[in-house]
């Protein structure tokens, strides 16, 4: 009987230290594996928010050690904080002249960097707006853009109703936004009777409808640069997160949200 119960005591603390071990293992393991971690910080342009968080997951899934971490705002601002020094791995810009101004001022790896999307400026009213165009701007109370010296949209936007004619007439019906994001939720929550933004945007909202779209010839082209910063932290990550938005796989997502691919 003593033996008996021996054996068991005996095996019961066999069965706690194989627990114990294997436990410490799994902690060791789970350890070097958040060593093993890199953290991307990915500054981009707002209109790009919804199809990046599904390209990102993508790639998280193909490398589990790989985790993208997003600054969403105006091309302009994040320009800025680039500038000064900002945490940051790779630019995605929703104008040429914020990523040139970077380029220029030494910030960027100009051997990564490339126009990868083009976009279109549409005017969008509320889904119930009886609004038919610009030529109706004239009879709305707000108007809503971003702010021009930061937002490439709020640029584009008022390039384009300056070249119709129509900006000395509704400047002062003008509500500023911090990003093309922001125009988008005054005109759905009904704040403004119009705005300006990128057709992508405008397309995944049920609660908005496109008045009319800016004649390409009346803004500066909308396009798209991406690129590695110089001083990233993790420049081999960043630069193979960098190759993949170029690979066909990617370029058929952002197709998906609506934006469309520069022929290099």
């Amino acid at each position: 009987m003593r033996k008996s119960y021996s054996m068991m005591i005996g095996l019961t603390l066999l069965l706690i230290c194989l627990t114990a071990c294997e436990e410490q293992g799994q902690n060791q393991s789970d350890k070097q594996k958040s060593q093993n971690r890199v953290e991307l910080t990915l500054s981009a342009a707002a209109s790009l928010q919804d199809v990046l968080h599904e390209i990102a997951a993508t790639y998280e899934k193909k490398h589990p050690n790989i985790k993208i971490t997003y600054n969403f705002g105006a091309s302009g601002a994040l320009q800025q904080q680039i500038a000064q020094g900002a945490p940051v791995d790779l630019f995605f810009s929703a104008a040429e002249d914020k990523y040139d101004e970077l380029v220029k001022k030494g910030f960027m790896e100009t051997k990564t960097g490339t126009d990868l999307l083009k976009n279109e400026l549409v005017l969008i009213v509320p889904a119930n707006s009886k609004l038919k165009g610009f030529e109706d701007l004239s009879k709305t109370e707000r108007i809503s853009i971003g702010t021009p010296e930061s937002v490439p949209a709020g640029t584009y936007a008022k390039e384009t109703l300056e070249n119709l004619n129509l900006w000395n007439e509704i400047e002062s019906k003008i509500v500023y936004a911090k990003d093309v994001r922001q125009v988008l939720t005054y005109v759905e929550t009904g704040n403004v009777d119009a705005g300006m933004v990128y057709k992508t945007d405008a397309v995944n909202s049920d609660k908005v409808k496109i008045a009319a779209a800016a004649n390409e010839e009346f803004h500066a082209p909308i396009v798209y640069p991406v690129g590695v910063i110089k001083n990233s932290s993790h420049k081999k990550e960043a630069k193979a997160f960098y190759e993949f938005l170029k690979k066909e796989e990617s370029l058929k997502t952002f197709e998906d949200y609506g934006f469309k691919r520069v022929e290099n």
